[in-house]
Order: structure tokens, then sequence, then C-alpha cells
């Protein structure tokens, strides 16, 4: 069932003030200490999962004779001390598999565990970081946002901790890019060139409705590599009236058809997020979805006669193979964890910045997120071929 609910708080991304204390304690006290690392994937999945994991297990293994430990489904298995030792074999022929190994949670939260029994929630990060302390002497934690946050309190906790930036979203801040971006945006691009040939024989408006939260990545970039007419991202909201003139304009032009690209997350102007459900015992309780169904009824209505057809990708945008460029980063980004964990390089997140790989302190990056800016070049590129933002 679709509803409308007014936007979250959206994280600010202003930077914080960084504590650069609790690193550099860290890295003297531990960087020589290292036997086990522990490594967990954390929310939503998505491509290039397995390749990283592929690059600190076997770095781990081959540089430095350190053992491994997978948590399984996440800080699941933390919490409920579920793991297994990671050797050569496990991450041997990965690199190419969608998904994680290790399987992953956006539910468990060592620091708001929800108690289905009584409804309750409680803190019992104490009690899970004093048995990983047992098991492990560092860990390598992959995932988002809300894993950067985490990864950074159990380094104040003593739980030393590295965090690897992943998310289809493309929304953290620090790093230019996540691995498994690129993968999403490669399949909204070939849907939207398959949706095109069934619009252009159907004369019809085709609105494909991708994810991004509270972000437009994936829709600008997908949208504009698959050659979408109209693009609106939460970034800019949009006049339906601005739809309806691109649609009409196609129309008279000979055109026949008009295909719409919308994020998740977009709004009209002066109007609300549209929340699919709430998921209250989840990293994100705010489900997002049924924009692309709203804005279709919308069109329909003010284009009498003309058919509005609804494509929404949802999780085909993150499975599958990763592409060649994902696979890459994934794989650098693994390495390079690895090496920060035997450096005693602590409460840092690994990040891309131009074409180097480098580490930034957590700090930075938890609980924030990376929005696109309306300057933004391929914008401002999109607009200079006739691409619509609603505006």
């Amino acid at each position: 069932m679709k509803s409308s609910a007014s936007k979250p708080s959206v994280k600010s991304s202003a930077k914080l003030p960084v504590k650069k204390t609790v690193a550099k304690k860290a890295s003297l006290k531990s960087a020589k200490k290292i036997k086990r690392v522990g490594v967990l994937t954390s929310g939503g999945d998505c491509s290039g999962l397995n390749a990283t994991l592929r690059g600190i297990v076997k770095t781990l293994i081959n540089d430095h004779g350190v053992e491994v430990i997978g948590y399984r489904d996440g800080f699941k298995g933390m919490i409920e001390n579920h793991h297994k030792k990671l050797d050569y074999y496990d991450v041997s022929g990965i690199l190419a598999m969608g998904g994680t190994i290790l399987g992953t949670s956006n539910r468990a939260n060592p620091f708001r565990h929800y108690d289905r029994e009584t409804g309750n929630f409680s803190d019992i990060s104490k009690q899970v970081v004093a048995q990983a302390k047992k098991e492990i002497d560092a860990l390598i934690a992959i995932g988002g946002d809300g894993t950067m946050s985490m990864a950074s309190r159990f380094t104040d906790m003593g739980l030393l901790t590295v965090g690897v930036p992943k998310t289809i979203d493309n929304d953290l801040l620090a790093t230019d890019l996540t691995f498994g971006f690129y993968s999403a945006v490669t399949t909204v691009a070939e849907s939207i060139d398959k949706i095109k040939t069934t619009a252009m024989s159907h004369h019809r408006v085709m609105v494909v409705e991708v994810m991004g939260r509270y972000a437009g990545w994936i829709a600008l970039y997908g949208g504009v590599a698959g050659g979408a007419d109209v693009i609106l991202i939460p970034e800019i909201p949009y006049r339906l009236e601005s739809v309806i003139e691109v649609c009409n304009r196609r129309s008279a032009e000979g055109k026949g058809f008009t295909v719409v690209v919308i994020a998740e997350g977009a709004k009209h102007y002066g109007g609300e997020l549209t929340v699919q459900k709430i998921v209250k015992d989840s990293f994100d309780q705010i489900r997002l979805g049924g924009v692309g169904w709203k804005l279709a009824t919308d069109i329909e209505q003010s284009l009498q006669g003309v058919e509005v057809r609804v494509t929404v990708l949802g999780h085909l945008q993150r499975g599958g193979s990763p592409t060649p460029f994902d696979r890459i980063l994934a794989t650098r980004f693994g390495v390079y964890a690895a090496g920060m964990v035997m450096r005693g390089e602590f409460a840092q997140m690994v990040a891309l910045r131009g074409s180097k790989i480098l580490s930034v302190p957590i700090a930075e990056v938890a609980g924030k997120n990376k929005f696109v800016p309306h300057d933004h070049d391929l914008i401002l590129a999109a607009k200079s071929v006739g691409t619509t933002f609603g505006e």
C-alpha cells in the first residue's frame, strides 16, 4: 500500500570536526598484534561485495599470514556470534558473483537491537564488542552510512575497525564512487534501451522508477546513459506541467513516445515523499516506493487518451554480476582495507579520490549523505542535449 509522508530529516552532508586521536592511539597500540581479522557485509546487497571479500581475504592470507573469519548476515552474525573461518578456497571463483557469500542484513543493529517478543529496543553493543574482542583483533565492516556509523563507534569502544564503503546509491560522503553503483547504472541503462522500443511501438509514455533513496545519482547516470527524455531526482522537485509539456512537444514533433526516469525519492514541487511502508527495526525505517505509479496517474489525468506504463526496476538494480569497473574498484578497496588493518589505520574508511585509493576518517562519513548538486556537470550536459529535469 502506497502513501505519502513528509520528508524525513535526511542526514546533513556538512562535514563535522574529525576526531583523530582514536585512530592514532589504535595504530600505536595494535598495529603489530593483528593475528585474526573479522569481516562482515552489512546493509543492502550489491554487485561487487564478493570481489571485495576476495581482495580482503587473499591479501591478508598471502601478504600477512593472517587468519580471517567472516560474520554471517552482517551485524546479526556479531550479535549471535555466528561466523566461519574464510580460507583461500572460500573466496576463489567469486570475483564475478553478485550478492555476498556471507549474507547480509539491513536490520541487525547492536546499538538498537530489536526484541521481536517484547517489541522493545535495547543497546547490546557492549556485550557484542566484548565477545568480538575474544574472537578477533580487528574488524573490516563493508556497508553504507549506517554501517560506517557503527564502525566508528566500535573503535571508540575498543574494537579496532576499518570501513569499506558499499552502496548502489553512491550517496556516501568522502568517496567519489562506491562499488555497485555502476553495475546498477548499467542495469538501468539496459532496461531503458528495452523499454524504449516498446514505447516507440505503442506510442506510450513509459515511466521507469529507480532506486537511490534520498539522492538522485542512479536516476541521473542511468537516465543519461539510457537517453531518457525526462529525469526526475530528489534534489530537484519537479512540476507536473513541465513533464506534460515534454510529452506534448514530443508528440507534436512526431516522436510518439516519451521515457521518464524517476528516482524513488523524487517529489513534485511542494509535495512529499511517496512512502511504501515503515520497517521500524531497520537501519533506515522508511521504505520509499510508488512514486512512479503516482506520476503515471497524474500524467494520464492530464493527457487524455495517452497510455502510460510503469516499470519499477527495484532489486534488479542490486543483483547480478558486477561490471568490470566495479570488479576492479571492489578489488582495490578490499586490498587497501587489508593493508589499513595491518598498518593500524583504524576508525578510517577506504575511499576513491580521482583515480587514487586512500583512507579517510569515518567521522567524515558516518550518518551523512552525498547529494547531486544542481550544477553537476552531468545535469548540465543532459540539459544541453534536451533532457528535462521537471523544473
